[in-house]
């Protein structure tokens, strides 16, 4: 019989590529990693790895099984929620992570919403963006991960995960007062020779500041970076800076700046659950309420 652990440390190798990278995943040492992946070969009767230099790479039997985990894992996840679901006792605790722009729109509501419907529940908001939420989701670390995506990029829902639409949340861009004239009359083009400030690379926010700079005929001189980009509108504000932001990070612009539509579509706000674990009853009451649904439904 498969291990299913050592299942999903193969799986996780496919993805990540490194050992090292898995070991950190699961907290263990890189060699218990390796020793868990040659039980995993016994297991299935098949070399599942080979070495390339400090490099392991998966054979034929080894991306098969790897690409069979999410399977197995889905099953399982269905198998838990079907047991959880004989329980009308709604308590527990349910860890949702949320990027810190959906946290006042999204995550307060929900936990407001969730401990009013199930008194007995506790939501437990973790902060975090879709590149730390994700991993901690497909490790079990989160149950539930309010996350976004954009469009331009094209992005599919990670594996492993059901995303659930909430709503999209247009690019705008800021700009001082002084110039909302021009921008509306010429678009961003005018703002080529300026200085802009976006988030520390690598960073999503970061390469869709570049793509709409880029379509519109220039590549924008990124002088500020700021981790929290909502407070790049202060920045803006002193006249000297400009930068594209999606709208949920711009409800309280400073005095002096300037918020403008882009045209096109910006971010889906979206729910990610496991695959397989969104008829679990906490989960389908945080996705109840997160889109519209009755208060009973699970």
């Amino acid at each position: 019989m498969l291990d299913v652990k050592r299942m999903v440390m193969l799986r996780d190798l496919a993805q990540h590529g490194r050992v090292g990278s898995v070991a950190d995943l699961h907290g263990v040492t890189s060699s218990a990693v390796s020793q868990q992946l040659r039980t995993l070969e016994s297991e299935a009767g098949a070399p599942l790895v080979h070495r390339e230099g400090r490099t392991l790479r998966l054979t034929a039997a080894g991306a098969a099984l790897a690409a069979e985990c999410e399977h197995v894992l889905a099953a399982l996840e269905r198998a838990e929620g079907a047991v959880r679901a004989l329980d009308d006792d709604l308590s527990g605790e349910l860890k949702i992570g949320c990027a810190p722009s959906a946290i006042s729109a999204v995550a307060a509501p929900l936990v407001a919403e969730l401990v009013a419907r199930h008194p007995r529940l506790r939501p437990m908001i973790v902060q975090s963006e879709p590149e730390d939420a994700v991993p901690l989701l497909r490790q079990q670390g989160l149950d539930l991960a309010v996350s976004y995506r954009y469009h331009l990029l094209g992005t599919p829902p990670p594996s492993g995960t059901i995303a659930v639409p909430l709503f999209d949340d247009p690019l705008v861009v800021a700009v001082p007062d002084k110039l909302v004239a021009s921008v509306r009359e010429d678009g961003l083009g005018v703002l080529r020779d300026l200085a802009w400030i976006s988030a520390p690379e690598p960073s999503t926010c970061r390469e869709i500041l570049v793509h709409a700079c880029r379509n519109a005929g220039f590549t924008p001189r990124i002088e500020h970076s700021c981790v929290d980009l909502r407070s790049a509108l202060s920045i803006v504000a002193t006249g000297h800076a400009v930068t594209v932001l999606p709208n949920l990070l711009c409800d309280s612009p400073p005095p002096g700046t300037a918020v403008l539509p882009l045209p096109g579509r910006g971010r889906v706000i979206e729910a990610l659950v496991r695959a397989g674990s969104e008829r679990q009853p906490a989960l389908a009451a945080a996705l109840a309420v997160l889109t519209g649904g009755p208060a009973g439904e699970r």
